[in-house]
């Protein structure tokens, strides 16, 4: 399906030649290999200086590495097949982005150089760039720089080392507000290294896991119950026959669940469970080639929801799903109905400044179709039957916990207006931000009060309905997975969720 050049005046794939700089690769996986080498280097550098620095050694004055860059230039317009949503720049120019973790991003960067090898039939420039690597970005897992120091000792680090810089974080160009100075290249990517990485160490610190235990689909719940389910579900695959295809469970303190009779491996030995559950934890039923699923537990409110969208996407997964609890606003619905969102209502104020509220945030129809066909698998019910307990409809999310208190009429109002059938305070953030960070997301959640029509959550009522259906929201939206999981990756990466000018990484 990927477009490729019409002639093919090329060397050989091992053919490289200096420029800029930079070597020329017209072999994904020798470029890949030149990162590799190039961010070994770097890392190596600023890890030895460091420990001389902690030692005491003075100062042979200031060490700086930077982060491997990738460059392609075309002078044509696009070749790329209409069809694809990703894997070509937009027209002729100089682009390029840095790279970080190849350790970590090994088959996405080679999907990424093979795409634009084939798409455009031109090399890619592999080199040093000009962006410093932060000295807390360096660290290995297990270090901690700060216990390690003297306050006076801290304090000369600035003049030794490069430290973060937010000005080098920004989400300018996801959010289509980045415009590059004359000169400069476009970029390739969403994000620079600076920022995936700052986001890699954010994920540790929220969720309690390192980064290469996330998986490529993501679920996220606004409750405990949920989690609970999950942690059942992860031991008992792990004691189980492994016809799943899982080879883990990880939990926070990234404490590693082998399946039975499976010998631990080298590193599991560090995982130790944290005195205190981290403000998001996360769990992971690891397979082969990350096509596992991850579970967070967002806790309430849009605040969460954005936080954690925003370091998760720097992984670039294929999916992430809302299941969680809503008010039903219709009197025709029950407790324990499902509601498939496919509109939002965006009354949550996190994204605002990043994505104005006048952009619709469109229903992604691959996504709908996983969610509706796995609440029929698992439930075995279709046709009418199936409408009986799964509603498709708007979702409104809001940032006021309490907005039942609001004078009357005031949010019924605007609610019933925008045909609204659910209301939480999550999904709108998290589609929102997937639609701004080209993540494919979708929404299935469960009706668990309906305040509007006198049946507010009461704890007698909510444990029962809380045993009732988290079991089998849970294993609808697993089953959902596992539908997402047989499509290719351009069915699922839509071109709805890409702009005019977009980046050539996916």
């Amino acid at each position: 399906m990927w477009l490729s050049a019409s002639r093919d005046p090329r060397p050989p794939p091992h053919q490289r030649t200096h420029q800029e700089g930079h070597m020329q690769h017209r072999d994904a996986d020798a470029a890949l290999a030149e990162v590799r080498t190039l961010y070994d280097t770097a890392i190596s550098r600023l890890r030895d200086s460091l420990h001389r620095f902690v030692a005491g050694e003075p100062s042979a004055g200031r060490v700086r590495a930077c982060y491997p860059q990738v460059r392609a230039r075309t002078d044509t317009v696009a070749r790329a097949d209409s069809r694809l949503a990703y894997g070509f720049v937009s027209g002729p120019g100089v682009y390029e982005t840095t790279l970080t973790r190849p350790d970590l991003f090994a088959d996405y960067y080679r999907e990424q150089f093979e795409l634009l090898l084939r798409n455009h039939g031109v090399a890619l420039e592999v080199g040093v760039s000009t962006t410093p690597i932060p000295l807390h970005f360096c660290l290995a897992e297990h270090d901690h720089l700060e216990g390690a120091l003297t306050r006076e000792r801290r304090q000369q680090l600035r003049d030794q080392f490069d430290l973060p810089d937010l000005a080098v974080m920004d989400d300018g160009i996801a959010n289509g507000s980045h415009e590059s100075r004359p000169g400069e290249a476009a970029p390739l990517s969403l994000f620079q290294a600076p920022r995936v990485d700052y986001s890699l160490h954010r994920l540790r610190h929220y969720t309690g896991t390192a980064a290469e235990h996330f998986q490529n689909f993501v679920l996220f719940t606004n409750y405990q119950f949920y989690i609970d389910q999950f942690i059942q579900l992860g031991h008992e695959l792990m004691a189980g026959s492994q016809e799943d295809g899982y080879s883990c469970f990880v939990e926070p303190g990234n404490v590693i669940s082998r399946p039975a009779g499976e010998p631990a491996k080298a590193g599991d030995e560090l995982g130790h469970p944290p005195p205190r559950l981290p403000q998001m934890p996360a769990y992971h039923l690891v397979r082969p080639g990350r096509a596992g699923i991850t579970m967070v537990n967002i806790g309430v409110g849009p605040s969460n929801a954005k936080t954690i969208t925003d370091h998760i996407a720097v992984l670039r997964p294929h999916a992430w799903i809302m299941l969680g609890h809503c008010a039903g606003l219709r009197n025709t619905q029950q407790l324990g109905d499902y509601v498939l969102a496919h509109g939002y209502v965006r009354e949550d104020h996190v994204l605002d400044e990043d994505l104005p509220l006048g952009v619709p945030i469109p229903p992604l129809a691959e996504v709908q179709v996983a969610l509706e066909q796995a609440v029929a698998d698992v439930t075995r019910l279709e046709g009418f039957e199936l409408k009986r307990i799964l509603r498709t409809g708007t979702v409104a999310s809001t940032d006021n916990r309490n907005w039942e208190l609001l004078p009357h009429p005031g949010p019924e109002r605007r609610f019933s207006q925008s045909r609204a059938v659910a209301l939480d305070m999550e999904s709108a953030t998290i589609a929102a931000n997937g639609f701004r960070l080209r993540v494919p997301y979708g929404t299935l959640l469960c009706v668990s009060d309906k305040p509007l029509h006198g049946e507010i959550k009461l704890p007698g009522m909510a444990n029962h309905f809380y045993r009732e259906r988290v079991d089998q929201h849970l294993r609808i939206g697993i089953r959902a997975v596992d539908l997402l999981r047989q499509l290719r990756l351009d069915e699922l990466h839509s071109r709805k969720l890409r702009s005019f000018a977009e980046v050539a990484f996916r």
